[in-house]
């Protein structure tokens, strides 16, 4: 079953192949136009507006916070009834230093603030946060997908991977369009159809 869209799509392989290529088109909008550099780096108001400006064409719930419960295997996110506290909480968080911007990333990762489309909005929402406080962004053509997706997995029990993974795999080649794109490519999307369980409210 496809999640419920604006295009009409039924099948859910059908419905990732167009969700790849408008979000990458939109993706690539927001870095040429500059409007990611009008963004207040780190803050949940951002990253709402990467989403919403990504999948607005495909979703009605794009920039919206989600209203289902989700879990991932045996992980759940955050739940529902605790999700806008959380929010609140990592908007709080410092983010001066690189491993004070991947704690935050990590948590929002467990905020998944989103029905769907949490990994392109939040990849693009760190690289926001790190090319602002550090001048870098992270070159994700340098990450292995497996190596990332384990350290993700683990990430709220100890970041020490995620932080390593990805600090190897910083550049300074902050205003890279093949660098930025590399954030969003398909070969890292691990939220997926057939992968998440919802609970609908």
């Amino acid at each position: 079953m496809a999640l419920e869209n604006k295009l009409g799509i039924t099948s859910a392989p059908e419905l990732a192949e167009a969700e790849e290529r408008i979000s990458k088109k939109k993706a690539i909008e927001l870095f040429e136009n500059g409007i990611l550099d009008k963004l207040v780096a780190g803050k949940f108001e951002s990253l709402k507006a990467i989403h919403k400006y990504l999948f607005e064409d495909i979703y009605d719930f794009a920039g919206k916070i989600r209203t289902v419960n989700i879990s991932k295997g045996n992980f759940r996110f955050a739940p529902l009834m605790y999700l806008e506290a959380a929010l609140v909480n990592i908007d709080k968080m410092p983010q001066s230093t690189f491993d004070e911007i991947i704690e935050k990333y990590v948590e929002m990762n467990i905020a998944h603030p989103f029905r769907e489309g949490n990994g392109r909005s939040t990849r693009i929402w760190l690289d926001c946060i790190l090319k602002k406080e550090i001048g870098k962004v992270v070159d994700w053509s340098q990450v292995d997908k497996e190596d990332y997706l384990l350290a993700m997995e683990r990430s709220p029990i100890k970041d020490i991977e995620i932080k390593h993974i990805l600090k190897n795999a910083l550049t300074d080649d902050i205003n890279s369009r093949e660098v930025y794109m590399k954030g969003i490519d398909h070969s890292y999307y691990y939220e997926g159809y057939t992968t998440f369980k919802t609970e609908e409210l």
